[in-house]
């Protein structure tokens, strides 16, 4: 019986009532093939009209007092545009049979003067106000376009009404709101039922979860707000579930059924190595050291990431593991994002390494840097090293990828700037070694909510503590018309011994972006404002010999001023430069310019942060609670970037400003592009479903820990789910 059902499901849609061959085409076009995929064709949103009011009762709550939402649905007599002095708004008069009251919109006027016609019917949905002339109005309402086929038959039925977003594909064929959902609405009560349960049994129970009957009926036309909410909880929790288990699938497996290296811990070694270095380590610095020498000392392979803000001390951590395994007979391999990056790493680590060795009197450990611009003969030597097992600690970029590269004996592997990198990419170099242990590093904060899903296959420590007497970044916003007054700062600094950095976002003119470039501005500060001081330029179309050489002087104050584009955005570190000016700021967001101000503020010097843009990018803040969807593409571009710019002001916490990015930009291109085959999310929100998100986590890998075949018989629908869904997600070790 249940395979019936599913050959039904799997019919054509040409097969549902008012749908047929030319109709089913246009569905098939938007990616809706099968009965089944009309099922799960959810409505965009809902109209609650349950709770519709005529005008006059609406008019009558709001003089008792009422402090809610309401719905109204009435006739538009009249649309106006307003101006009062450089601003504009629109107002539109509605009516019904019992009275009148006014909409009114400050943001989007053109768009919303065009969405509104004098004539049609609309239902409006907002929170009621009195006018200071006495009379209704609502402030930027939701709204939707009422059909006469609609007000006939749906108005005053007191129902949750579904509206399905519909393409130009399916408007081509004469199917509009009122059509859609009676074809919808029959598919619902003939096939909704013949739904298999993808949950089991317990998982719905120990929840309080719809079965997938009754939640995909309700989510298209549910008989209360409640059930619909439910409805979507089950959906969610799903999704989010499913997701887990792949993540704890990975994690479990990799760790219980792969055997990495064992070292040893020269405690000895270790010691020496800590008293050695110039610093104090911080307390967040040294509980990450003990997470990965215990990690380290178990034939479990370690896969841990290491996540902490700009300047925290991450590099020095995974020094002292690469130093272990080096004493261990192992190599220890770092891959950094750019050649710059890279030859920064190998100059402080060779550098660090050779004093202690002299200091302690004990073999130096072959420091080796492999990157795709070095000549031929040098290549080769680095190489031959490499695959003799002469050069202990390697530090390259993707170059370290390449077949060429043969380690004698890995042991080690050490991504820096991970989300620079792909899983493919780091899966590559794991093949190089046997099953070496595995630390990723992130300098860009990760949300908890990332760390639960998108990272949740990893181990996570966490560096929060900046080392000691580091003053936090003073951070300002200014308009362009500051420049100037601005330059004059920086050039009287520059007199009393302080560097500078200028950042620009291109290398060279745009029309289309109409940005002023590093390369022009060069030419035109150092005819101008710095004539008197020295000048250097960086930007990415140098090689990294050109790059390392300019880097060099600046460290070595042979520029007062460096003007650069984003190529100084990670790791470069030049502790006597105290300010760093950031033109355009509005084209970078959070995490960039977070990075960027982590430029400087390396010594206990007090570091200043300038942010430049236009006036217009600077009006907005998180509180201002605007409801974006009826701004231009314009002015919401505007409101992120004053948000941005803002909250870079506020706060110097890259925790913080992670948490914030991700709530601007939404999780959007995270899956997928950070996380090779993640699988897409129709309904769970990475910002908002924090809870859901945790429970179905914990749940998950608390099943995956205990039975990780999921040969439980409790656990086989898990499994079966697993098998005809979710195959081609993630490169996972294949279920027993």
């Amino acid at each position: 019986m249940n395979s019936k059902k599913e050959n039904i499901l799997n019919e054509s849609v040409q097969f549902v009532k008012g749908v047929g061959p030319k109709r089913a085409e246009s569905f098939e076009s938007i990616g809706i093939k099968t009965i089944r995929d009309l099922l799960f064709y959810f409505p965009s949103k809902h109209l609650d009209r349950s709770t519709t009011l005529t005008i006059a009762k609406a008019y009558s709550y709001l003089l008792d007092g009422y402090d809610g939402e309401i719905t109204i649905i009435a006739e538009i007599t009249n649309k106006d545009r307003i101006r009062f002095g450089k601003r504009e708004i629109i107002t539109v008069s509605f009516k019904d049979s019992t009275g009148n009251f006014n909409c009114v919109w400050f943001h989007g006027i053109k768009y919303i003067y065009d969405v509104f016609q004098e004539g049609k019917t609309y239902a409006v949905s907002g929170k009621p106000i009195r006018s200071k002339y006495g009379d209704m109005q609502i402030i930027h309402p939701d709204y939707d376009r009422i059909s006469e086929n609609e007000t006939k038959s749906y108005l005053n039925t007191g129902k949750i009404i579904p509206f399905y977003r519909i393409p130009k594909n399916i408007k081509s064929v004469n199917l509009g709101d009122f059509s859609i959902r009676r074809i919808i609405n029959n598919v619902v009560e003939k096939y909704a039922d013949f739904l298999p349960e993808t949950l089991p049994e317990y998982i719905i129970k120990q929840n309080d979860l719809f079965n997938i009957n009754d939640a995909v009926k309700n989510m298209h036309f549910p008989i209360s707000s409640e059930l619909f909410k439910k409805s979507v909880k089950r959906l969610k929790f799903e999704e989010i579930f499913y997701l887990e288990i792949l993540i704890a699938l990975r994690k479990y497996q990799y760790k219980n059924k792969l055997t990495g290296v064992v070292m040893n811990i020269n405690n000895t070694l270790l010691k020496d190595f800590i008293n050695f270095l110039p610093f104090t380590l911080t307390d967040d610095q040294k509980k990450t050291l003990k997470d990965i020498l215990s990690d380290m000392k178990h034939q479990q392979p370690m896969n841990r990431l290491i996540q902490g803000d700009v300047g925290s001390g991450k590099t020095i951590v995974v020094l002292i593991a690469m130093i272990i395994a080096a004493d261990n007979g192992y190599q220890a391999v770092m891959m950094a994002p750019t050649e710059i990056l890279a030859d920064q790493h190998y100059k402080n680590i060779s550098t660090l390494l050779k004093e202690f060795s002299n200091k302690h009197k004990k073999d130096h450990i072959q420091t080796s840097l492999l990157l795709g611009g070095q000549n031929k003969k040098e290549r080769e030597t680095v190489l031959n090293d490499i695959t003799k097992g002469k050069s202990k600690i390697i530090i390259g970029t993707h170059a370290l990828l390449e077949e060429k590269v043969s380690f004698n004996k890995l042991g080690l592997l050490i991504v820096d700037e991970q989300h620079r990198f792909g899983v493919e990419q780091r899966a590559t170099l794991m093949k190089k070694g046997k099953i070496p242990d595995v630390i990723v590093m992130s300098a860009t904060p990760i949300p908890r909510t990332l760390s639960m899903t998108l990272y949740a296959d990893l181990d996570i420590s966490v560096i929060k503590q900046l080392p000691k007497g580091r003053k936090k970044i003073k951070t300002v916003l200014r308009s362009t018309t500051k420049l100037p007054d601005i330059y004059k700062y920086i050039l009287d600094k520059a007199f009393s011994g302080i560097q500078s950095f200028i950042v620009y976002p291109l290398v060279e003119d745009s029309e289309k972006l109409e940005l002023k470039s590093a390369e022009a501005f060069f030419e035109s500060l150092t005819k101008t404002y710095f004539k008197k001081i020295k000048v250097g330029l960086l930007h990415g179309r140098m090689n990294w010999k050109e790059k390392e050489k300019i880097m060099q002087q600046f460290k070595e104050h042979k520029f007062d001023v460096l003007i650069s584009t984003t190529v100084i955005e990670v790791g470069i570190d030049i502790p006597n430069a105290n300010i760093i000016l950031i033109n355009e700021a509005q084209r970078f967001g959070i995490s960039q310019l977070h990075q960027l101000r982590g430029r400087v503020g390396r010594s206990d010097k007090q570091a200043v942060c300038i942010l430049v843009t236009d006036e217009k990018n600077m009006k907005y803040k998180l509180k201002d609670g605007l409801k974006i969807e009826y701004l231009s593409s314009a002015q919401k571009n505007i409101y992120k970037s004053s948000i941005r710019l803002n909250s870079m002001v506020k706060s110097s916490d890259g925790f913080k400003l992670a948490e914030i990015d991700l709530k601007l930009r939404g999780p959007g291109d995270i899956f997928g592009t950070k996380q090779s085959g993640m699988p897409e999310l129709n309904f769970i929100d990475i910002v908002h479903d924090t809870d859901i998100i945790e429970h179905a986590k914990g749940i998950a890998f608390k099943i995956i820990q205990g039975d990780i075949n999921l040969r439980n018989e409790n656990n086989k629908l898990i499994k079966q789910n697993l098998i005809n869904n979710y195959s081609s997600h993630f490169n996972y070790p294949k279920i027993a």
